[in-house]
């Protein structure tokens, strides 16, 4: 069995360089090494097999997160990430299947440092669905020259990849745009930069149009009951049933309540819209 004490080495957090030089001095477990301390986790819940199981595994996590430094992101940020997934895979990790605990852990690792760049590569987030989630890892890879795709690479992009050509034009777009502040003044800059807190203009709130369309919605409520109250009573019930109640009536529902057909009552209200229509002209 690994020796214990060697997997109690203390693991420096200052320096992403000590980190790495501690986590490669920690011994790596044999096959049968590694099948006791998953036995032990699954049957027992022993925390200390998860751990040394975890701990004999940082350097494969640190190996998967040196590849996604191409992202602009900090490595121990990324390192982190991935022990994340390392932990919820020691967890989930049964013994039984006949695989190695990297080969498992692969998934969960890189599905961690996944999300992570998602949610911190941009302030907006760039992708969301299924298929911008594929592209936006693989795009890059897929790119033969410089510069915009070509017709002919965006349908080859998106046959290998499984997802449309719209899909590739509009992650291509995002990945190629860049973060820019809302206000970008400076108050010790004597020019005065662009940005787009000067041209992008907020209405939502503009008192004076909240004013507005709240004076225009009550004048047409107004007027709306002024010609409903010259209807007569069944007309004007018809009305209310049929369009103004949330729980709207069928012409059936309104004909038996009215003994009628189903018929005269579509021809009613019909009538009672024409005369709605004269009178709110």
């Amino acid at each position: 069995m690994t020796n214990v004490k060697a997997l109690r080495l203390p693991i420096p957090t200052g320096s992403i360089d000590a980190y790495l030089n501690a986590i490669h001095r920690i011994p790596v477990l044999s096959v049968l090494e590694e099948q006791a301390l998953a036995i032990r986790l699954r049957d027992h819940n022993d925390l200390e097999a998860a751990r040394q199981l975890v701990m004999s595994h940082l350097r494969f996590v640190a190996h998967i997160a040196r590849g996604y430094s191409g992202y602009g992101l900090a490595q121990n940020d990324l390192i982190q990430e991935g022990n994340i997934g390392l932990m919820k895979a020691v967890k989930r990790f049964d013994p039984s299947l006949g695989v190695r605990l990297v080969s498992f852990a692969v998934y969960w690792i890189r599905a961690e440092i996944h999300e992570f760049i998602l949610r911190n590569w941009r302030i907006v987030k760039i992708a969301t669905t299924k298929a911008q989630r594929k592209l936006f890892f693989n795009l890059r890879s897929s790119k033969k020259r410089l510069g915009w795709f070509s017709h002919e690479e965006v349908k080859a992009v998106a046959k290998d990849l499984g997802v449309s050509e719209q899909d590739v034009r509009e992650m291509e777009a995002r990945l190629s745009g860049n973060d820019v502040a809302f206000d970008l003044r400076n108050d010790d800059d004597e020019e005065d930069t662009p940005h787009p807190a000067a041209y992008l203009q907020d209405t939502t709130h503009n008192p004076g149009q909240v004013v507005e369309e709240t004076q225009w919605e009550q004048h047409n409520h107004d007027r709306l009951h002024t010609a409903l109250a010259r209807l007569d009573d069944r007309s004007k019930d018809i009305i209310q049933r049929r369009w103004l109640d949330d729980d709207k009536a069928t012409l059936h529902e309104l004909a038996e309540k009215y003994a009628i057909s189903a018929e005269r009552i579509r021809q009613l209200e019909n009538n009672a819209m024409k005369k709605l229509q004269k009178v709110l002209q």
